[in-house]
């Protein structure tokens, strides 16, 4: 699971880079169908863990779509939520399985209103 966490990031930055944010939710996977929502902690210590190790630093979207790609292979229906508040402008994104926030803070979900969620 690491090594593929690795693998999710690299991949994100060379899709982004070459098809944008469009490319990145057009290629974010089909929701699975059953799972189990036990295994979400294991991917996002997997993920926290690799970002550690990886080139460059992380933002708050990368580490999110690699963090809801990796629940959705392992089965695990997961949405990325971007979130922003006006004033003063802040926007963040984190994953939600089952309405309930894994690799973020909950304020955030409670905090800042819904812009996107894919």
């Amino acid at each position: 699971m690491l090594l593929r966490a690795l693998w999710e990031m690299f991949r994100y930055d060379l899709l982004y880079g070459l098809r944008g944010l469009r490319g990145v939710r057009r290629r974010m996977g089909a929701q699975p169908q059953g799972g189990s929502a036990d295994g979400s902690m294991r991917v996002c210590r997997a993920v926290n863990c690799m970002s550690s190790f990886y080139w460059k630093p992380l933002f708050c979207l990368q580490r999110s779509v690699v963090t809801a790609r990796l629940l959705r292979a392992y089965g695990i229906q997961a949405d990325v939520v971007i979130g922003y508040r006006a004033n003063p402008f802040m926007s963040h994104a984190w994953v939600e399985v089952d309405g309930r926030v894994v690799n973020d803070s909950p304020v955030y979900q409670e905090r800042l209103q819904l812009l996107d969620r894919f």
